[in-house]
């Protein structure tokens, strides 16, 4: 069972984004040091709390920093970008990094509808022509003689593309596709299982895959003990319950979080958030995620882990690898 890595850049509260995206480095460098597979950067904008907004700039120096793992987009929000833009950079990365760089695709805006409209500009790009978006894309990394706009950055590279979802609709272009695909798990828990059948039912075998190949973004934090995972999950959840008041702020201390005035509305909210994170000990861990893969016979896990300090969160990978044993 492979083991990988979902960084979002954490922006912390006293910090900036250029320490954010020291972290998210030397967090790469030793995760690949601890055996991780592979290490996707997500796509967010308009964010106080994620620095990972220019998501193929921080790949390239992810990658550069390390050997083995490979380095991917989880994901880069194909209605924000021309498709052409995403081959070249693609292409790039593979040219420098050859075998080693993924290209995980998504639809929705990875931000509020004003920044949308910022990124798309008066052109309008939409998500409604999300599959034909996606054609385009994959057509520039093919051969491109006779073609009157080529990528010529990408032609003829083989970056692996995944479909990433929240929902039924990626899982099953996905799986017609014959592409892997990736289910963000992390916030959409009670839509995991009905989409990942959706995935398999609607597979067709590909050039590219055989078989399906699902891989879960789990939001997963280890400690020593269950208590002390808990108490360094509270920066998170209360992220969570700030953005979902549409006021997103930088990640908390735990400190700052246990001191937080919750509400019962709040403190339901935060409970709910906690119960689709595994957290805990090793042994909590390990449960709770051979739980997981029963339920959905995942090939793969994607793990993030949203906490303050560095030493915490490296700490947390490091236990998830002896919990797996």
């Amino acid at each position: 069972m492979p083991l990988s890595v979902l960084d979002l850049a954490p922006i912390v509260s006293g910090s900036d984004a250029r320490a954010a995206l020291r972290s998210s480095v030397e967090l790469a460098k030793y995760t690949e040091s601890l055996g991780y597979h592979r290490y996707w950067v997500a796509e967010h904008h308009n964010m106080p709390g994620i620095a990972s907004s220019a998501t193929s700039v921080l790949m390239s120096h992810i990658a550069t920093a390390t050997d083995r793992i490979r380095v991917g987009s989880g994901g880069i929000m194909l209605p924000n970008h021309a498709p052409l833009v995403i081959a070249e950079q693609f292409g790039m990365l593979e040219a420098f990094h050859p075998g080693r760089i993924d290209l995980g695709i998504g639809r929705a805006p990875g931000t509020d509808q004003r920044t949308a409209l910022a990124l798309r500009g008066a052109a309008g790009l939409s998500a409604e022509d999300f599959p034909q978006k996606l054609q385009e894309l994959r057509s520039y990394f093919e051969p491109g003689e006779g073609r009157a706009v080529r990528a010529f950055p990408a032609e003829g590279f083989k970056v692996p593309v995944w479909l990433l979802g929240s929902s039924g609709f990626s899982a099953q272009l996905a799986g017609a596709l014959g592409l892997p695909f990736s289910f963000a798990h992390h916030f959409s828990a009670q839509n995991t299982v009905p989409a990942v059948r959706l995935y398999r039912e609607a597979f067709q075998p590909s050039e590219v895959l055989d078989e399906p190949y699902v891989m879960l973004g789990v939001s997963v934090l280890a400690a020593d003990t269950d208590e002390h995972a808990r108490y360094l999950a509270g920066p998170s959840a209360l992220t969570f319950l700030s953005l979902r008041r549409g006021r997103p702020i930088p990640l908390p201390t735990p400190e700052e979080a246990a001191a937080y005035e919750y509400s019962d509305i709040d403190t339901m909210f935060v409970e709910e958030r906690l119960s689709t994170t595994v957290l805990g000990s090793p042994e909590t861990v390990r449960k709770g995620l051979e739980a997981l893969l029963e339920e959905t016979d995942a090939d793969e896990l994607m793990i993030t882990t949203m906490v303050h300090g560095d030493e915490d969160r490296k700490r947390s990978y490091e236990l998830v690898t002896s919990a797996r044993g």
